[in-house]
């Protein structure tokens, strides 16, 4: 069925599907970013698709790519108990087009990818950081991004408002091995025994 799907799907849009995967029970298509309202729009509207739901729009980092955002739509179809996941790859500066025509519940995803990654949306009517404050500097889920962030945000009772101050970590970064919750305990915990052989 996924298979027959995949090929109406390239047959309606031609050149503009870039790659596609079955993988997990799942079909996954590529597509290049100005051909993104067209793809969705046919696969909402197609009868033989009915993506009607979008669940969810996420970024994914690939630093050592010159096109290192992977912008991807995951959509459903209640009518027919399918699912989709649809890609297409942008960079820092080209920005995707908003599908919020399309599907309205983009406009918080799309708000969520600018914040989070750093990636562009035109067309899109409130582009603004939503889940970081306003004065927040970098984009947190890049690859690239220091651990530690910049600046942390908290309320200063003396102070009566809400102050900036450098990330101070009042722990060291600590190494674990994962074979035992108690590290450095004087005795043997039980299951520990197999660990070691």
């Amino acid at each position: 069925m996924l298979t027959e799907l995949e090929a109406h799907i390239s047959s309606k849009l031609g050149a503009a599907v870039l790659d596609t995967r079955i993988a997990v029970g799942e079909l996954t298509i590529t597509v290049p970013a100005q051909d993104i309202i067209r793809a969705l729009t046919l696969l909402r509207d197609d009868p033989a698709c009915r993506f009607e739901v979008l669940i969810d729009i996420c970024g994914v980092d690939w630093p050592e790519r010159a096109l290192r955002f992977d912008v991807v739509y995951h959509l459903l179809s209640p009518r027919l108990n399918q699912r989709i996941r649809v890609k297409v790859h942008t960079d820092e500066e080209t920005p995707v087009p908003s599908v919020i025509e399309v599907f309205p519940a983009a406009n918080w995803y799309e708000r969520e990818a600018y914040d989070m990654y750093g990636i562009l949306f035109t067309g899109h009517p409130d582009l603004r950081r939503l889940l970081t404050d306003y004065g927040f500097q970098g984009y947190p889920l890049r690859k690239d991004f220091p651990l530690t962030g910049y600046v942390e945000v908290r309320y200063d009772d003396e102070a009566k408002r809400v102050v900036y101050e450098p990330v101070k970590l009042v722990q060291e970064f600590r190494s674990f091995d994962f074979e035992s919750p108690w590290e450095g305990a004087d005795h043997v915990l039980p299951g520990d025994e197999k660990a070691s052989s």
